[in-house]
């Protein structure tokens, strides 16, 4: 990398995208360092603009309630993505026009509208999730507290979430899941989207036990 190129992705890295969070910590990329390929957006204004909307409404207000949010992935470049999503290597990324204002934050999505997922890890969460294996607390809660998400995907390993903020007002929103149901024994399928039963209404009886597990019952 040339001397020029470090000194932008380095004040790129320094944008501060709200009160916690800085564009540095979500350019990590498992993918670019394995395949050497620079996770460098291609349109940088769209995509702090983007992070500062995922940022300030929906991750930020999620640790002011629940403690910190660790970041596990966030940005992914075109190539980057394109190389994630070739089933020979087996990263298990969606294709590039389905990542637009998703994990590919500086590419709007098909309406014309700008995103920003982010892969994420509640702190707080991971102790009461590996003692009830119960997911759900924290979908129905961020659910219910934070208006401003438009999708989220959960995975097994430590309740990670892919967790989306979209400019759009009118999103279809849902929550999905790839946890296996100790019940049914199904891996994958929706808790709630738009238009299901489910939707509406207070979900507290479902996460009234995690909050009694944070300091001073906070997060309600």
């Amino acid at each position: 990398m040339k001397k020029a190129d470090f000194n932008k992705l380095e004040e790129l890295g320094r944008v501060q995208l709200s009160k916690s969070f800085f564009m540095r910590e979500f350019l990590y990329s498992e993918i670019s360092q394995i395949e050497g390929i620079p996770n460098i957006p291609d349109e940088p204004d769209l995509a702090i603009a983007a992070g500062k909307g995922l940022c300030e409404n929906v991750l930020e207000p999620i640790q002011a309630a629940l403690g910190r949010v660790s970041v596990r992935s966030g940005y992914r470049s075109c190539a980057v993505n394109e190389k994630g999503a070739e089933k020979k290597n087996q990263y298990n990324c969606a294709n590039n026009e389905k990542n637009f204002a998703e994990h590919i934050w500086d590419r709007k999505d098909g309406q014309g509208f700008m995103g920003a997922t982010a892969c994420i890890l509640v702190t707080s969460f991971i102790s009461y999730y590996q003692k009830t294996g119960d997911w759900t607390a924290l979908a129905w809660w961020i659910h219910d507290h934070i208006s401003a998400y438009a999708n989220m995907t959960f995975f097994p390993k430590l309740a990670a979430v892919n967790i989306t903020w979209n400019e759009n007002p009118n999103y279809s929103k849902y929550i999905y899941t790839y946890i296996e149901d100790s019940h049914t024994g199904k891996h994958s399928g929706y808790l709630t989207k738009t238009g299901m039963d489910n939707f509406s209404g207070s979900h507290a009886e479902f996460y009234k036990d995690f909050l009694l597990t944070l300091p001073q019952q906070g997060g309600c």
